[in-house]
């Protein structure tokens, strides 16, 4: 060998043996790696980039940072230097980087106000920075992902808050549905956001279950299509691979039981039979992954069968990524992963909680990670493969490279300050509002004449503005009381408190005391007299966030035992009743309006929800009939806590009655009523006889018989009446919400095929069996027409 040669030769040995020591001088002298090119398939970036990840820069892809942000902040300020230090080998997630969590003094800080949130220009600061270190001071330069709360709004400053889901699917409008997650979408992205968790497609048949407003009613159908229509709106259309720019990838929890929970406690066992899990509980999510290109879901706290959720392989791989065909990560929801441990007891201690979950098919631990954090031993030990860990990372990374962070991971304050609480986004609160507003009762009291009567305008609900949970603070909102006074103008419209429903109105309350009684007293009196000065009573009731709300801890109730007015309500409307004047209830709550003295005496009752930001607008024009109420009931109202479970898609032998009480619900399913009046027709069938494979056309006309404009929603319903196994009276399989001008009509038509028809038979296979079929239709579960169909 030449001089030369040789020495070229002890150069290559001595830049291989620095780079050996050295990780980063390696990819210094390399050609760029494969994971780092766009153009290359993601599957082969995602394989490229774990073979070269050490087993804990892999673990470290599967925590997130929560309380633990402390670790990473100077104050609030993210700090790269000690980011290197605490996370030398990277961070997966970030939880909530919109809140202050783990800066100073912010644990006992008041939920309901801005000082708990960064403001939009310090959250994508913070975002940003964060992202240029995980980019270019650590080895691989993997970038965090973050992810945020969005169940109706992005949960920041200043986003638009929509109105709460159990509103929104009272809508029965997917389009509306999707177009709202979108905005959610678009001002998460902004702030360099991509990924929220949200929908909640749990089906509810619990009212004393404090998060039953975060979900979309007890039908499992139309959850399953506003959980679409949800997912459209997050990540756009179909099953498109990457993610666009102003798009986020949604999360489809809680799977499964959570909405059942026993008792009606949150996290309860769901005491639910696997029959009833895939006839009922499943088809939400079955419908989101099959449909969707849904990027995460997330399992339920409580266990089935003996066996939590989260160390549930059945729940998870089997049904989940074996039979639909998921292949997208499983997130764990706050603190489940330790619950193994701590609640259910199936785990010894945090690492077996740990492992129990990898096992099953979660992939990665929020909001902390602090049991996926000892992982790394647990391999070690010889208790976990690295092959399970590969995994789990393989999926969490190929989010991040659906999402272009490796490309472009940062958020954007001009574009966010530009789009985040617009008009836009405004006007379209108020449209969702405003569709969401569902008529009760009415006995002509409504609409009421501006300006020709003097309106009393009393109730604890009157003047705040109720956003519910999983709230922040929107740019601005209006309560009823502002809402009925910017419509009339100089018209006098008076008020009074009338009752408080507890002593504290902040929700990150851990204790919740009522209202003293003989304060309320006192104001009742007060509102009497107010009254007395008026010609007609707009009364708001209903619930604030702490009486209905998520119960994450002993110490953190949120569900009841009671599902009636709290505190001395009932007592306010039946002092303001005996007054002889009309009393419309606009009842604004989270958990259904089981009021039976209401529902029994009130002239009109408008029932809210939470309605958003834009709902004290929305509320004063369903009350002046600015607008013409549309929306119906997505759950069951009942008239006692005796009746629960209770829902209207029962089986034949449910139902039968009670001694001394009415088996009836205050109102039924798919209910609304209209200031217009609309008849629907007896559905017309295509054909008499379908074949198994067949489908068939229903149609069915629909006229407004009225003197106003207005909507109705065309509900279908089916029966099965010669079964191999029982199946429930009604199952709703189609809707259509339309709207007709004074005496217009139009022909609704709604196919169905095999798959309205498959039922789960004796041998548990899902098929679709002959027989006859009723088919129903009409605008509410209990007034329907109805064909019969054979199948042969």
């Amino acid at each position: 060998m030449c001089a030369i040669g040789r020495r070229q030769a002890l150069v290559w040995l001595s830049t291989a043996s620095v780079a050996a020591l050295t990780p980063g001088v390696a990819f210094a002298r390399e050609r760029r790696p494969l994971y780092k090119d766009a153009r290359a398939p993601i599957a082969d970036r995602v394989r490229d980039l774990v073979g070269r990840m050490t087993l804990e820069e892999k673990v470290a892809q599967t925590i997130a940072l929560w309380a633990t942000k402390a670790d990473i902040m100077d104050g609030l300020t993210f700090d790269p230097a000690k980011a290197s230090i605490a996370y030398p080998n990277g961070i997966g997630q970030i939880s909530r980087p919109s809140d202050k969590r783990g800066g100073p003094g912010i644990v006992n800080t008041e939920g309901g106000t801005g000082a708990r949130w960064r403001t939009p220009a310090d959250n994508i600061v913070f975002n940003n920075a964060a992202q240029h270190w995980a980019l270019e001071k650590t080895r691989l330069g993997i970038p965090v992902l973050f992810h945020e709360e969005a169940l109706h709004g992005f949960m920041a400053t200043e986003a638009t808050s929509f109105p709460q889901a159990i509103a929104l699917a009272g809508s029965f409008d997917t389009d509306l549905v999707r177009r709202v997650n979108a905005v959610i979408a678009r001002e998460s992205r902004a702030r360099g956001v991509p990924y929220v968790l949200s929908p909640v497609v749990d089906i509810a048949r619990d009212p004393r279950w404090g998060r039953i407003e975060e979900t979309f009613g007890e039908d499992p159908y139309l959850c399953g299509e506003m959980g679409v229509a949800a997912v459209e709106g997050l990540q756009g259309v179909g099953k498109s691979e990457r993610l666009a720019g102003d798009k986020v990838f949604a999360t489809l929890k809680h799977m499964t039981g959570h909405g059942q929970p026993q008792s009606g406690t949150n996290v309860g066992p769901a005491q639910i039979s696997r029959r009833e899990l895939r006839e009922n509980f499943f088809p939400p999510f079955r419908e989101v992954v099959e449909r969707t290109a849904i990027g995460a879901v997330m399992p339920s706290y409580n266990e089935i069968d003996g066996v939590p959720s989260h160390a549930s392989k059945w729940l998870l791989h089997d049904v989940l990524r074996g039979e639909w065909g998921f292949d997208g990560v499983v997130a764990s929801d706050y603190g489940a992963v330790q619950e193994l441990d701590k609640i259910h007891h199936v785990a010894a201690d945090q690492a077996e909680g740990a492992r129990l979950a990898l096992a099953a098919g979660v992939d990665c631990e929020l909001p902390d990670g602090l049991a996926f954090r000892l992982l790394a031993g647990k391999v070690r030990a010889g208790r976990v493969s690295e092959a399970a860990i590969d995994t789990a990372v393989s999926r969490l990374l190929t989010l991040k490279f659906r999402a272009g962070l490796f490309e472009n991971p940062y958020g954007d304050a001009k574009l966010a300050a530009r789009i985040t609480g617009n008009e836009e986004a405004r006007a379209l609160a108020l449209e969702a509002a405003r569709k969401s507003i569902c008529l009760l009762k009415n006995d002509g009291t409504l609409p009421l004449k501006a300006g020709a009567q003097k309106i009393a305008v009393i109730g604890p609900n009157a003047v705040a503005a109720r956003l519910g949970g999983y709230s922040s603070v929107p740019k601005q909102k209006i309560g009823l009381l502002d809402g009925i006074k910017a419509k009339l103008g100089g018209a006098e419209v008076i008020h009074a408190q009338g009752v408080f429903i507890t002593t504290s109105e902040n929700p990150t309350d851990n204790e919740v005391i009522l209202a003293d009684p003989a304060k309320n007293r006192a104001l009742i009196a007060e509102a009497v007299e107010v009254a007395k000065r008026a010609d007609v009573i707009v009364l708001a009731v209903g619930d604030n966030e702490l009486t209905s709300r998520e119960g994450f801890a002993k110490n953190h109730l949120g569900d009841r035992t009671g599902i009636d007015l709290l505190g001395e309500q009932n007592a306010l409307f039946e002092a303001l009743h005996a007054l002889g004047k009309p009393v419309v209830v606009v009842a604004i709550h989270g958990r259904p309006a089981s009021w039976p003295t209401i529902a029994a005496k009130a002239n009109a009752i408008l029932d809210c929800w939470y309605v958003g930001q834009e709902g004290g607008t929305a509320m004063a024009d369903a009350l002046f009939g600015d607008i013409n109420p549309g929306a119906k009931l997505p759950v069951t109202i009942v008239r006692d806590a005796g009746q629960i479970p209770f829902f209207y898609n029962h089986k034949p032998s449910a139902r039968r009655g009670y001694l001394f009480d009415d088996a009836a619900p205050l109102f039924p399913f798919g209910h609304g009523l209209s200031y217009t009046s609309f008849t629907i027709g007896a559905p017309a069938l295509s054909a008499a006889t379908i074949a198994p494979d067949g489908s068939v056309i229903v149609s069915v006309e629909v006229a407004n018989n009225g003197a106003r404009v207005g909507d109705e929603v065309v509900q279908l319903y089916i029966r099965h009446l010669d079964a191999s196994v029982t199946q429930p009276v009604l199952a709703l399989k189609r809707f259509e919400r339309i709207t007709l001008a004074p005496g217009e009509r139009r022909m609704v038509r709604f196919t169905l095929g095999p798959k309205a028809f498959r039922i789960w038979n004796v041998a548990m296979k899902e098929v679709v069996e002959t027989g006859r079929v009723e088919i129903m239709v009409g605008n509410s579960s209990a007034k329907l027409q109805s064909a019969i169909l054979t199948i042969a």
